[in-house]
């Protein structure tokens, strides 16, 4: 049984003093394939250099809106260059965040709207980022289509969104928060069909229950998959091949 974490971020920080030896034991328990995720130009980067030094290790690229400092130009350009490494799957994570930012909605809109062109430019799916702000994300969707289509990543439980992204076209992927107490995620998660749902762990953030609090790791996605399984009242056999493929799909990776 093998397992595909679709959203990691062992370019963070947090793994600076072990990073090698959690990459090894992640590999060990079966987590087979992983995306680091880019959310700045420097993490970007970092993220490219990882996957090159680790086979199952790929990348994605790109300026989330909580990096808006980020945004120029010149540094758009650079996402773009460096998105057409061969490891790297998709432009991300992108998107809106109306929770942490309130004051700079529109030149988060104009951002996401110029990483979507990137992304239809080289032909690769995009990773979304979305809190609170629902509406704006779908309608720029909506106005601007992605031509390869992407992923809502750590989906909000938020049905309307799911409804809406389902019918564009795009993959639902869960984290670890499907598995807080309160979090009443059998709805959102009833919504989705298995051939476009994805598991990830947005690690080192969002450890899930029993866990939660601590450093995450790409281990763990297997209690989202096991979340996944007892609310669609599948085998968590059946949750962890059905997510490989659909990664595998949608991030075009051919499995050897």
């Amino acid at each position: 049984m093998e397992f595909f974490d679709s959203h990691s971020h062992y370019n963070d920080e947090k793994y600076d003093e072990d990073r090698e030896k959690i990459i090894k034991k992640i590999y060990e328990e079966n987590i087979t394939k992983t995306v680091c995720i880019g959310y700045n130009l420097e993490k970007s980067k970092h993220s490219i250099e990882i996957a090159k030094k680790h086979d199952f290790i790929y990348s994605a690229v790109g300026i989330s809106p909580n990096d808006i400092e980020d945004y120029s130009d010149e540094n758009l350009q650079k996402i773009e260059n460096l998105a057409k490494y061969d490891k790297v799957v998709a432009i991300g994570e992108i998107g809106l965040d109306y929770y942490w930012n309130k004051e700079n909605k529109d030149l988060q809109n104009d951002l996401f709207i110029k990483q979507i062109e990137i992304a239809n430019n080289i032909k690769k799916p995009i990773v979304i980022h979305t809190r609170d702000a629902y509406l704006d994300t779908i309608e720029i969707l909506k106005t601007h289509p992605v031509k390869e289509k992407g992923i809502f990543h750590c989906c909000p439980l938020n049905q309307e969104l799911i409804k809406d992204g389902l019918d564009l076209g795009f993959y639902i992927s869960f984290s670890g928060n499907i598995t807080f107490k309160n979090a009443k995620s059998e709805g959102a998660i009833s919504l989705v069909p298995m051939d476009r749902i994805l598991i990830e762990t947005d690690c080192p953030y969002l450890s899930p229950e029993p866990l939660r609090g601590t450093r995450n790791n790409s281990i763990n996605v297997k209690l989202v998959a096991q979340k996944i399984a007892e609310i669609k009242n599948l085998t968590i056999e059946e949750v962890a091949k059905r997510t490989y493929e659909n990664a595998n799909r949608i991030f075009k990776i051919k499995d050897l």
